[in-house]
């Protein structure tokens, strides 16, 4: 009970509680990296690593103007993660969460270590899904012979291409009322489970790039079935005083919203380097990025309903829009005549569902 009430304490108790505005748009989960048989070279010095082990990245995408605070687990909403086999620790430079340095980085399998975040992804970076990384200072692993160099078309593009992390210091990791130690050693457990706990960011985390607001709440490496089952709590700050929502994977209790993304169970025949964390919305994914003359947009599964595309410059700015009929598997969107920049698609479906990514024309 005490830990509870400290839980309680730090995020709840001073808080102004409003009408809720939905500001969790999705839980996206990313195939990070997908290790081939060089990789397991490097065990000795970085830990097992095996063949054909999974890391997927964790993303609270929120609404702009919203802060990540907690993942948490109280009596009525545990909080779960689990494998089938074992999860990957790095017992080089891991941790439980991401306090290796960028240098670090580059060493054997650190890249590819299990942990708990609030936005970073080491000590000096913040974390991005790689189709919104600019390429730019990608990692370049220095073990020999050199490890991380899987090109397999099911994590999306490699990481020796982008690396998904930007120059930033994240927020530090809060752990209260846990002590989550079996990410920090070798093959110790097959699930992470609390309802009296959590990992949070005091401080509050956006993402790197605010606009898209997506910030990295876990890492998680495995050769099985990765199974989630998350409880979040965000906040916005208005001239009332903070906006707190607080989102559980089922059950909600008074004020607490019911968000089915918040359970994800890993689909070990999808190829999308990303996808949502229920099927309750469309999955679609664009490439290339970086791109030049085109992009293309992917759906995967079916793609029941109609979805309209917009596409804004950097200031913000309309520049394309179209539509895409229902049960169309990919469609090429032309970029012609646009000078090269940042960019920013949206992606709105038939049940106003929007859902946004950045891309860079060259």
């Amino acid at each position: 009970m005490k830990k509870a009430l400290v839980f309680a304490g730090i995020f709840l108790t001073t808080l102004i509680r409003l009408q809720a505005q939905n500001g969790l748009e999705h839980i996206q989960v990313e195939k990070f990296y997908i290790s081939d048989a060089n990789d397991t070279v490097a065990n000795i010095d970085g830990g097992v690593l095996p063949l054909g082990s999974v890391t997927y990245r964790v993303y609270a995408d929120m609404l702009p103007g919203y802060e990540f605070q907690a993942a948490f687990g109280v009596p009525g909403h545990e909080m779960r993660i689990e494998t089938s086999t074992y999860f990957f620790n790095n017992l080089d430079r891991g941790n439980t969460s991401p306090t290796f340095t960028l240098a670090q980085c580059a060493s054997n399998t650190v890249m590819l270590d299990t942990y708990l975040s609030t936005g970073g992804s080491c000590s000096s970076c913040i974390a991005v899904p790689k189709t919104e990384d600019d390429s730019s200072n990608t990692i370049v692993n220095n073990y020999s012979p050199q490890v991380l160099q899987s090109t397999n078309a099911d994590a999306g593009i490699p990481i020796k291409i982008v690396d998904g992390k930007f120059a930033g210091t994240p927020n530090a990791v809060t752990f209260v009322g846990i002590t989550p130690d079996m990410f920090n050693d070798l093959n110790s457990n097959t699930a992470f489970v609390t309802s009296n706990g959590s990992w949070a960011s005091l401080n509050g985390s956006r993402g790197h790039d605010t606009l898209l607001n997506k910030v990295l709440i876990a890492q998680i490496t495995t050769n099985g079935q990765l199974s989630l089952k998350l409880n979040v709590q965000i906040r916005k700050i208005t001239p009332l005083g903070p906006v707190v929502e607080k989102y559980v994977a089922e059950n909600p209790i008074g004020d607490e919203i019911a968000f089915p993304e918040l359970i994800y169970v890993s689909d070990t025949t999808s190829t999308s380097g990303i996808r949502f964390a229920s099927d309750a919305n469309p999955t679609w994914s664009v490439f290339p990025n970086p791109c030049h003359d085109f992009i293309s947009l992917a759906f995967a599964g079916s793609q029941a309903s109609e979805v309209q595309y917009q596409l804004y410059n950097a200031e913000g700015k309309k520049v394309l829009s179209n539509r895409i009929p229902a049960g169309t598997p990919q469609s090429k969107i032309s970029l012609s005549g646009l000078p090269g920049g940042i960019y920013f698609l949206e992606v709105l479906s038939a049940e106003n569902h929007i859902s946004r990514s950045k891309l860079v024309r060259y």
